[in-house]
């Protein structure tokens, strides 16, 4: 693992930002609930030294969370200020900066939250995230941790985890991964942060999934059994949480929002007409008052545990009661629909784009020769090959034979490109000089042919490759290690499109056995960034990153399928965006990779599943595109979509 920048050289940053460097640590992982123990923040000069810095404790006023990650005691935080403490100098100190963090979603998701808490405006407008920079560099790095590219770099850590120690080993991975990306010409990841606030909760119920099988709806005839889904809707007079916990001690499974699972709604207001009341008398669930749960409470009936063990029941909650009758509760009917269609469990070799109506463009000299194309030959493993000139079928047949021969297509010109695919119109490519300048050799059409058919390298190309994860092809399954339970889906396309940028929103679905959400809250994008169990976030890394991030042990047991997809806003299509690069990563590196380039006319694609299969999870490379809109696709899952 060698960087290409020596610390030598002289660090320039962009002028056209102003950079703030920051770290946070939290009391933990969800920003409407969780706390800023600690900020440091350093203000760069052009130069990359700093220039200014800002750096304090903080007093949450609640449980500071993992200790042994941050070693923030509450005997350390105790005589901290409070963040409205010092908002006001810390956002003077942001205010038209560009905010540079690792992971900078989960870093500005928290100091939004917290400046909301404090009654102020959120002063930061764009960030970077060097993590997703590392990423768009393809640096070669084992994994993106902060600790691994402060050893790519050669620099010191000397107190990981600490605010400070950690916003200035990031100045230096900061300073030369720009650097490094000024070379090659490849744009900074910034990213807007208007219309991405995060949505505050004080009182919101941290769902602690219930022992006991959900029975189905309330039945007011026998009452409550342990295992419903329960709802609270509106302020209650025993406190939200204080009643919640209650509900919980009693067995029965507090959610936050209604779905088609939901067994009751609790509701003092008859004359309510908020979206939890409206959706329940829609679906036809039942809408109790707080009253009347209290009377259903002290005669719970047992419910049937989840493991098939023996029914315990809180003597205190549920007290002694005569035998009631047999309950017999109807059964959900849940009405057919029709499914999503997804490509099959089967490698599908790369297909040419089908002519378009009325279109009119250069015929293909690459699609007229077609060797060996199924050939399984793997000679090129551990190869990054750029492909510059060509239209857009070249590319998509070019892309699928590199592939064939185990490399993967690169869709920018960075650190990891091994070689140069020139095609027809290359020498117009604004790149072609780094590439030249870089001493990047340069292959023809008549290689990779020569290369399907003998299964060998062409002398002149280089003799090194890097070690890199499998390269999955359209329609491949593979099983994700059962010991590994945390993964990161990350999407990326064409960086290099400066002035053009694309309107992409990756998503997920979370479906049950029925390929539907159980509610509006499995459907993860910009507005919901997170589902209600925190098993699945959308964090946007880039202007051309985004990630799924997904803890598979989180997720409750209804959902079967998780569904990763995107959509190309406006009137654009997957034609225009060209190839989108995905891949999964643990927490120790990349498991596998794949690239997806058959778009023509489609706005929306589904990118990957992952799903159950038996007690194990599989990962299947999808590439399924269809012409219709976010929308569509969202309630064809069955999520209620405004027609507004």
């Amino acid at each position: 693992m060698t960087s290409a920048l020596s610390h030598a050289e002289t660090l320039c940053l962009p002028a056209d930002h102003r950079w703030v460097v920051l770290d946070v640590e939290t009391s933990g992982m969800r920003s409407a609930s969780h706390r800023v123990l600690s900020i440091a923040a350093l203000v760069l000069r052009e130069d990359g030294s700093v220039e200014r810095q800002f750096s304090t404790l903080l007093n949450p006023g609640c449980d500071p969370g993992p200790v042994h990650v941050h070693n923030l005691t509450p005997d350390r935080l105790a005589g901290a200020p409070r963040f409205e403490d010092v908002a006001e100098e810390f956002g003077e100190l942001l205010s038209g900066r560009t905010m540079v963090a690792h992971n900078a979603s989960f870093d500005y998701g928290f100091l939004d939250a917290e400046f909301q808490r404090a009654g102020f405006g959120t002063p930061i407008e764009k960030r970077l995230c060097t993590l997703a920079l590392s990423r768009r560099l393809e640096l070669d790095v084992p994994n993106h941790r902060l600790g691994t590219l402060a050893e790519y770099w050669k620099i010191e850590q000397l107190n990981a985890h600490d605010a400070y120690d950690d916003a200035r080993v990031l100045v230096e991975i900061f300073g030369r991964s720009a650097s490094l990306a000024d070379s090659l010409q490849l744009p900074l990841p910034v990213v807007s942060c208007k219309d991405r606030r995060v949505a505050v909760y004080p009182d919101q119920i941290k769902r602690v999934p219930s022992s006991f099988t959900n029975p189905g709806r309330l039945n007011m005839a026998y009452g409550l059994v342990q295992g419903m889904k329960v709802v609270i809707s509106g302020s209650t007079q025993t406190p939200r949480i204080k009643l919640a916990a209650r509900l919980t001690e009693a067995g029965l499974d507090v959610m936050n929002s209604v779905s088609r699972q939901t067994s009751v709604v609790v509701c003092d207001n008859a004359a309510s007409q908020s979206s939890k009341v409206r959706k329940a008398g829609a679906d036809g669930i039942p809408v109790i008052s707080e009253q009347q749960l209290e009377e259903l409470l002290v005669r719970a009936l047992p419910g049937e545990l989840k493991s098939g063990g023996t029914v315990v029941i809180d003597p205190v909650v549920v007290p002694v009661f005569p035998a009631a009758p047999e309950v017999v509760l109807v059964p959900e009917i849940v009405e057919p629909e029709r499914a999503v269609a997804l490509v099959p469990e089967i490698v599908v070799p790369a297909q040419s784009r089908p002519a378009e109506p009325n279109s009119v463009a250069r015929p293909s000299m690459i699609a007229a020769a077609s060797p060996l194309a199924n050939r399984k030959a793997k000679a090129w493993q551990g190869r990054r090959v750029l492909i510059l000139g060509g239209n857009h079928l070249d590319g998509v047949i070019m892309r699928s034979r590199i592939l064939q021969l185990g490399a993967r297509p690169s869709l920018n010109l960075t650190t990891a490109v091994t070689e140069v695919l020139v095609l027809e119109g290359a020498e117009s490519d604004k790149r072609m000089a780094r590439v030249i300048a870089r001493g990047l050799p340069q292959i023809k059409e008549s290689d990779v042919n020569e290369s399907l058919v003998s299964g060998a390298v062409p002398a002149h190309m280089k003799l090194e490759s890097r070690l890199s994860a499998p390269i999955l092809m359209r329609g491949e399954v593979v099983d994700l290690p059962v010991a590994q339970p945390t993964w990161s889906i990350n999407v990326a396309w064409r960086a290099e499109n400066v002035g053009d940028e694309f309107d992409v929103d990756v998503v997920a679905f979370l479906l049950d056995g029925a390929n539907k959400v159980d509610s509006d809250q499995d459907f993860v994008f910009y507005n919901n960034t997170v589902d209600e169990d925190g098993a699945v976030e959308l964090s946007v890394d880039g202007d051309s990153e985004q990630s799924i991030r997904a803890d598979l042990d989180s997720l409750p047991a209804e959902c079967k399928r998780v569904v990763i997809a995107a959509a190309v806003d406006g009137e654009r299509t997957f034609g225009d965006l060209g190839a989108v690069s995905v891949s999964v990563d643990g927490p120790d590196g990349t498991f596998a990779t794949f690239v997806l380039d058959l778009g023509t006319v489609e706005r929306t694609m589904v990118l990957a599943e992952i799903y159950r299969r038996g007690d194990v999870w599989r990962l299947r490379a999808v590439g399924q595109g269809h012409n219709h809109d976010l929308g569509v696709m969202a309630v064809d899952y069955g999520v209620e979509v405004d027609e507004d």
